[in-house]
Order: structure tokens, then C-alpha cells, then sequence
């Protein structure tokens, strides 16, 4: 239960800048009245995260519910399409992420995805999406990023950053290109420990740089900052806490290096265990603003007021003893003002008629899937699609923190409505190690006896286990057909082998389309 705490007077504006520059969450498909409380006395944003989702009835009129106390609040969400969605949680994407995007290179059409994915956010009234990731995904056994990078192409990245922020920001919905200065080149996973890109400052100017560079002339309302440490650029804090970065390299000038960015910056999460478990998220938050950052986002994790009366607090403090400048509070707090007004113009223009919104085409998500597909047939096993009910094991690693375990993936429940009587098996690392692989193969190909064998990947060039199993069931069952749904590194296999470059649920059914040879009901 939530504590109850006299409003902040109006009068007070130190107090009213600290909660403005927050981004928490909380818990429930309805406000609490401890954010009513709070947006009254100044808070400038809410973040939504899947738990809030319930359907875009709920999800409307808990929008407009936030805004009673202000019109000009940010709504933040993670929705980057993909495997990362929170409009969706329950069901999976109609959107295909950023690594089939890229796959298919062609920027129209990811602007066009962009938009309507917009609209679809707008339509329901979020005003602020914390997408697209813009990192170079260069280390193919990177954690965290993978899929929702749009490659491992500097030039590529950049031109799709571009168009994904011109689609978003063209429904009205400010876009947020993260994870700067580029979260690519990491094996750790910032929501557990704090990654180190221990590279050249050259390196990362050519390499990392670029689509951020590309964000910012698309007009990117937002930037948001990573949880790593680049000693090349700061030996002493990660980018999220480091006026070298944020006020430096995102802020200054380009006549001295900079990108010149003058929009939001918002921190990553700082719950996340690279500041919460090396500074704490009270002096992490403190050392964000004082860098450069505007925002703090909070709240995917810590999620009460509790919280919010912590991280505020500490500013107050910060602010009253000298650690933090009241005129950079007081500009962090002016520029997410600046966005909320920007943010409710787009949407209900200059005047306050509401303009009609414009109903997103969900059609195109799976028309961009279905190119997406990169398809390999063994010559030595010609396909035929599959016309009753199979056998389908999917392989499930664990998932990081920013997909989430609650979005389903895979192809096995879309077969299963095709063909009643399919059988689903899904095997993941404790069950691989819990038995003997050779075991635990025989005992898949017996029960799989007299079907159509089909194999759900993900990733698994990084998982050593994954492509153990699939190399033993494919000497016994040559014929099965592999669908991988992660980033396409290792060979392909299989009488046919799909790659959907991403577990978004178009992804799924373009896949489905294939295996079948029959279309889907939609696109």
C-alpha cells in the first residue's frame, strides 16, 4: 500500500522540476491515485510497460485517464516492434522488428512499418516511444541487442534509424533512439552487470556512431543513453552517469566532435543492475541529470511510490547541497515540458479539436515479414509443405529482461490451429542439462515417429546445447524442417531451413506460410 504524502505545493518548483524529469511506472491497468497525486504536482511522464496492457479499449482510457491532470504528459512505452512489445505482450508483434527490417533494406518501407506502428500508439494516446534501437549489433553473441538491431552494418543501421524515426514521429508519437552511444558491441547484458566496450575512440566514431548521427538529422525528439562503460571515452563512468558523453559527444558542438543534439535525453532504465547495483538508483539518478541527461526512466522493475519519492527527494537534496546545478535540473525539467507540449500539438494540433486519428494498416507488418523470409531447400530432400498435424520442438533459451517470458514465439501454437492434434514439445537449457542430450534426442525422435518433424530455433549459434540437440536429431531425422527466429550466424540446415530474422508474430506466420504452403487469413 502506497504511503500517503501531502502534494507538493505549486509554489515549490524545485520540487515540481525533480518529479517533471522522472519517468516511473506502476503497477495495474489502471492509474493509482499516487500518480493522479503526483502528476498534479508535476510529474512530467508515466512509462507503461506490458503489465499495464490489456487491450486497446483499457489501454485508451487509461491514457486518457493520465492525462486528466495534464494534457501536455509524456506516455512512455518500449514498443520497438518485433520481439520487444508491449501493445502486444500476450500475443506477439504485428510488427516485424528491427532485424528483418534490415534484412530487407529497403527504407521505405521500413518508415512505412514506423508509421503505422505509430499510429497504432497514438491511436490509443501514447505520445513517446523509447524505439528504435539504433546499436550496430557487431558482436554476434551480444545478450541483449541481436534482433532488434536492425544488422551489422554501420550504413545500414544508420539509414533505417532514419526512416524508423521519420515513420514514428509522422503519427505523431516522438521517437527515442537508443541505446547511445551504441550498445552493440557488448557480451553482458546491462539489465544484470555493467558491459565494457573496451575499444578505440575511432573505432566507436565510425563504427557505433553513425546511426545516431542519422537519428538526429531525422529529428529524433529523444535520445536514450546506455548502461556501458567505454573507457575510450570515459574512464570513470558508464554512459549513462558521464558528462563526456552526454554532455560532450551527444551535446556538443560538431565543430569539436559532437553531434550537436539538442532533443530529450533519457536514461536507460536505472533499476537496471549496471547503475542499481554500482551507484544505487538515487545517486545514479543524481550523476545521470548532472551529466547531461534529462529524463530517468524507472519503473520496469521498481514500480511504486515509494520510489518516486526516493529519486525525488534525491534531487531536491542533490540540488540544495550543491551536487546538482538548479539550472540543470531546471532545463532537464524545461526540455521534457518542451516535449510533452510538442507531443499533444502533434496530435490534437494548435487548437484544441482533436483531429481524427488515422487507423493503422496491421496488414503491412506481415507483408514486410513475408519478405523478410530468407528460405534454404537441401537438394538432396525436396520439400513439400506440411498437410497434417506435425511434431514441433521448439528450443527456448532464456530470455533477457527487455523481451521479456510472457510474449509467446514460435510456430508451434499457429500449426497447431491449422492442424488439431499437432504435438508441441519445448525443450530449454535446464531440461538439456537435466538429461543426456543423446537421451534426450531419441526420446524427441520416438515420440516425433510418423509425423513431420518441425525444429524452432533461436539464436542458436550462441547456444552451445541448442545446436548440440539439433545436430543429433537431424542425423536421425534429416527430412525435418528448422525455422530460426534469432539472428541468422549458423549454417543452414535441414530439408528446409527458414530464416524469419526475428520471433515477432508476423514473423511466425510468414514462416507458417511457407511450411504450409498455404496463405495466411490476414495480409
Amino acid at each position: 500500500m502506497s504511503i500517503l504524502i501531502p502534494t507538493v505545493p505549486d509554489s515549490d518548483q524545485l520540487h515540481r522540476d525533480a518529479l517533471t524529469v522522472l519517468q516511473p511506472g506502476f503497477d495495474g491497468t489502471e492509474p493509482p491515485e499516487w500518480v493522479h497525486r503526483h502528476i498534479a504536482a508535476g510529474l512530467g511522464s508515466v512509462a507503461l510497460f506490458g503489465r499495464n496492457v490489456t487491450g486497446q479499449a483499457q489501454l485508451t482510457e487509461l491514457c486518457r485517464e493520465l492525462r486528466r491532470e495534464n494534457p501536455d504528459l509524456l506516455i512512455a512505452i518500449d514498443e520497438e516492434g518485433g520481439d520487444v512489445t508491449r501493445l502486444e505482450v500476450g500475443s506477439g508483434s504485428s510488427w516485424p522488428g528491427n532485424l528483418a527490417l534490415g534484412a530487407i533494406d529497403d527504407p521505405a518501407l521500413t518508415r512505412d512499418v514506423a508509421r503505422e506502428l505509430g499510429r497504432a500508439l497514438a491511436e490509443c494516446g501514447i505520445n513517446f516511444n523509447w524505439a528504435p534501437a539504433a546499436d550496430v549489433n557487431s558482436n554476434p553473441g551480444n545478450p541483449v541487442i541481436g534482433v532488434r538491431s536492425f544488422g551489422a552494418d554501420t550504413e545500414l543501421c544508420a539509414r533505417h534509424t532514419a526512416a524508423w524515426v521519420e515513420g514514428l514521429q509522422s503519427a505523431g508519437v516522438a521517437a527515442c533512439a537508443k541505446h547511445f552511444p551504441g550498445h552493440g558491441d557488448t557480451n553482458v547484458d546491462s539489465h544484470h552487470g555493467l558491459p565494457l566496450i573496451d575499444v578505440a575512440e575511432d573505432l566507436l566514431r565510425s563504427r557505433d556512431l553513425p546511426p545516431f548521427k542519422a537519428a538526429v538529422a531525422a529529428g529524433a525528439k529523444a535520445m536514450m543513453s546506455a548502461h556501458i562503460m567505454i573507457p575510450a571515452l570515459d574512464p570513470v563512468y558508464p554512459a549513462t552517469l558521464s558528462p563526456a558523453v552526454l554532455g560532450g559527444l551527444l551535446r556538443g558542438p560538431e565543430s569539436r566532435g559532437g553531434l550537436g543534439y539538442q532533443g530529450l535525453i533519457v536514461t536507460d532504465a536505472v533499476e537496471m543492475g549496471a547503475i542499481a547495483d554500482t551507484y544505487g538508483i538515487a545517486q545514479g539518478t543524481v550523476l545521470a541529470l548532472a551529466a547531461g541527461a534529462d529524463a530517468i526512466c524507472v519503473g520496469g522493475g521498481l514500480c511504486d511510490e515509494e520510489t518516486v519519492l526516493e529519486l525525488r527527494d534525491a534531487i531536491v537534496e542533490a540540488v540544495r547541497s550543491g551536487r546538482l546545478a538548479e539550472d540543470r535540473l531546471a532545463d532537464a525539467a524545461a526540455r521534457v515540458r518542451a516535449l510533452g507540449s510538442w507531443a499533444r500539438q502533434a496530435r490534437f494540433g494548435a487548437g484544441a479539436a482533436q483531429s481524427a486519428p488515422v487507423e493503422p494498416d496491421l496488414a503491412i507488418g506481415l507483408r514486410a515479414a513475408r519478405r523478410a523470409l530468407k528460405v534454404t531447400e537441401d537438394p538432396a530432400q525436396p520439400f513439400v509443405p506440411v498437410t497434417e498435424r506435425p511434431y514441433v520442438v521448439s528450443f527456448s533459451p532464456e530470455s533477457n529482461i527487455a523481451v521479456g517470458d510472457e510474449t509467446p514465439w514460435g510456430v508451434a501454437g499457429m500449426l497447431a490451429e491449422r492442424f488439431p492434434g499437432t504435438r508441441t514439445r519445448s525443450v530449454g537449457p535446464e531440461q538439456a542439462e537435466e538429461a543426456e542430450l543423446d537421451a534426450l534426442a531419441a526420446a524427441l525422435v520416438a515420440e516425433a515417429e510418423g509425423r513431420r518433424l518441425v525444429l524452432v530455433v533461436r539464436d542458436v549459434h550462441r547456444h552451445a546445447w541448442m545446436s548440440a540437440a539439433l545436430r543429433l536429431l537431424l542425423t536421425s531425422r534429416p527430412d525435418a524442417l528448422v525455422v530460426e527466429m534469432g539472428v541468422p550466424q549458423a549454417e543452414p540446415v535441414g530439408a528446409l531451413h527458414i530464416v524469419t530474422h526475428g520471433a515477432a508474430r508476423v514473423c511466425g506466420l510468414a514462416a507458417v506460410e511457407v511450411l504450409t504452403g498455404l496463405p495466411s487469413v490476414r495480409g
